[in-house]
């Protein structure tokens, strides 16, 4: 029996890819009957679908975000378990992105496509590391897809934290950082090199690090910034949103210096404009090494690439004799930019 062609029964549609004979989207950008999510960054897990299924700990991140709206039918469904869904065979990959990130794996007579969600390569004490499989179309992001990023190691981008809070010990070290992801991982990277001493956080950074805890990821002593005296915050390390970087929380700290965590930190005008003067490159995606390692990995002889930089990724693996191509998903990408991210980030800072 001849395998159905992929774009035949995996579409791109107005509410996101469609699954034809399963029924189901997999991270829709508008409420759905039944969503399959990848992961709980805003720009993938929305808020008001009807039936949900996720990983464990993607429907807690969810419940945690939204509440009530994290969807009327909650459904987990683990790492390495399969769900039959009218004929289409689901499993989820560990995708190395963010705690309880997944690679969707969609199977119907005879073809498998990986939708990957987001995801990186290199190691992670907050997550599952990123798990190979062959495919016959893999589904790739691309937010770093141009040879000029090139992350470095993440040691390096500590060690500047920290050589940055011994030369300044009058002075508060602000790091800018994500609350889903991004900021649990600062802090589990500043443990791995041996900082044990208490961290303070933003309070909209605290809801999400109980739940990292209570799903098992040791964050260590975390205390609140806020209410904290100047003397206090003095020579320590202050993680918030980077909504609050700028803002009148901040002025509370004693001259503050202030760093972002973040893949855009490369781009010099991004650094400028976030007020960053120590850009820390700590990116949740893969870079542009990465990439072009996991298309040779998973040996698809189809790719298609979703937001971010499409038409250089697109030109390398056809190049390499990939069929490949680019989709049009709407609302991709923004948990590193500057979209449905940051409303969040803001809506949890005022909280």
């Amino acid at each position: 029996m001849t395998a159905p062609k992929p774009e035949s029964w995996l579409k791109v549609t107005e509410r996101g890819l469609y699954c034809v004979p399963g029924g189901f989207y997999v991270d829709p950008h508008r409420p759905v009957e039944r969503a399959v999510v990848t992961h709980g960054h805003a720009d993938h897990a929305r808020p008001g679908n009807r039936a949900v299924l996720a990983t464990p700990e993607t429907l807690a991140i969810m419940q945690r975000r939204y509440g009530d709206e994290a969807g009327d039918a909650l459904e987990p469904l683990a790492y390495g378990e399969t769900r039959d869904i009218a004929g289409v065979t689901l499993s989820f990959l560990p995708a190395g992105h963010v705690l309880g990130s997944a690679q969707a794996v969609l199977e119907w007579k005879g073809c498998r496509i990986i939708v990957s969600g987001d995801y990186k390569r290199r190691a992670d004490p907050t997550c599952a590391p990123f798990e190979v499989m062959p495919c016959d179309v893999f589904i790739t992001e691309a937010t770093f897809g141009l040879p000029v990023f090139r992350h470095p190691s993440d040691a390096e981008e500590v060690d500047k934290l920290l050589t940055a809070q011994q030369q300044f010990p009058e002075r508060a070290i602000l790091v800018g950082a994500y609350s889903l992801g991004k900021a649990q991982r600062v802090i589990a990277l500043l443990r791995n090199a041996g900082y044990d001493r208490p961290l303070y956080i933003h309070g909209a950074l605290q809801g999400l690090c109980d739940l990292y805890r209570d799903l098992g990821v040791e964050l260590g002593e975390l205390k609140p910034a806020t209410g904290a005296s100047k003397a206090d915050l003095a020579g320590q390390i202050v993680l918030a949103p980077p909504s609050a970087l700028n803002d009148r929380w901040s002025r509370r700290l004693p001259d503050p210096l202030t760093a972002m965590a973040s893949g855009w930190m490369r781009v010099r005008a991004r650094a400028k404009q976030r007020g960053a003067e120590l850009p820390l490159i700590l990116s949740d995606h893969a870079d542009w090494d990465e990439l072009v390692q996991t298309l040779e990995d998973v040996a698809a002889p189809e790719v298609w690439v979703t937001h971010g930089n499409e038409e250089a990724l697109v030109h390398y693996a056809s190049g390499k004799g990939i069929r490949a191509r680019a989709l049009a998903l709407i609302g991709r990408g923004e948990e590193e930019q500057e979209g449905g991210a940051a409303e969040q980030e803001h809506q949890e800072a005022a909280s």
